[in-house]
């Protein structure tokens, strides 16, 4: 009779089973058997679940490339809503065999998964580019035309030609064929990929700001008005990262 400790490497692990051999152990009257067959279970329906909802996110690519498009670029934003820091843009244009389980929106995923998934797109995208836009200029044509720009300069500075854009809830004036998605980093897999990209660059940077404005705590709160970056302004003033024409910055003091 196998052991427990053999199971769970067989089971868990190696992933050397069939269904004789799992008919076989739902029939072991061992709880330690029943625990490792209820963990693998549990394993396999999450495996299942990733797999499906990658078929689900490679839809639009694949009915575009379906119909003779090759490069499709995902494209993506984070940072409207913050108080200070940059708007971030990516694009991203993925290889049609790219698989990466998991990948989702990138608020949906955890710091570490983030900067995972971040290595694997940069290393496996057939191009990729990542654009900002900074506070002073979000003051001088608004956070929706600073987003724009940001995703037209990420288009413009793809090192490929492009036949289809995929885009999250926008549209952009460029003599490119687009799709805008509701939700799109949910349902898109190239877009999804472009929120990663987006995301990790924006957080990185905001990390650099908190070491040379500490006291705001921008490595915690990445620019948005939190309890403890409204506290600090009150203290400290703003700082030229912050968006003079948002509220409650507008009208306050720069300090540095």
């Amino acid at each position: 009779m196998i052991s427990i400790k053999e199971l769970e490497k067989k089971l868990l692990h190696s992933h050397d089973t069939n269904q004789e051999m799992l008919d076989m152990l739902r029939n072991d009257k061992r709880k330690g058997v029943q625990r490792i067959l209820k963990r693998y279970e549990t394993m396999k329906n999450k495996q299942i679940a990733l797999e499906e909802m990658h078929a689900q996110m490679t839809e639009y690519e694949n009915n575009l490339r379906k119909k003779g498009n090759r490069n499709i670029a995902g494209l993506d934003e984070v940072g409207r809503g913050p108080l200070a820091g940059p708007v971030v843009a990516a694009a991203v244009v993925l290889p049609a065999e790219f698989k990466l389980l998991g990948l989702t929106d990138s608020k949906k995923l955890s710091k570490d998964r983030r900067e995972d998934f971040y290595e694997v797109i940069k290393e496996e995208a057939v191009a990729y580019s990542i654009q900002m836009v900074h506070a002073f200029h979000i003051d001088e044509i608004n956070i929706y035309e600073s987003t724009k720009l940001a995703m037209s300069r990420a288009v413009k500075d793809l090192k490929c030609d492009l036949d289809h854009l995929l885009l999250d809830a926008i549209t952009l004036d460029v003599s490119i064929e687009q799709t805008s998605i509701i939700k799109g980093d949910q349902k898109s897999i190239s877009i999804a990929a472009s929120s990663i990209l987006a995301k990790v660059t924006r957080d990185r940077y905001m990390d650099e700001v908190d070491k040379r404005f500490p006291g705001y705590g921008f490595s915690n709160h990445v620019g948005y008005g939190t309890k403890e970056h409204l506290e600090a302004l009150s203290k400290l003033g703003i700082t030229r990262e912050h968006r003079r024409s948002f509220k409650p910055i507008k009208g306050s003091i720069l300090v540095t």
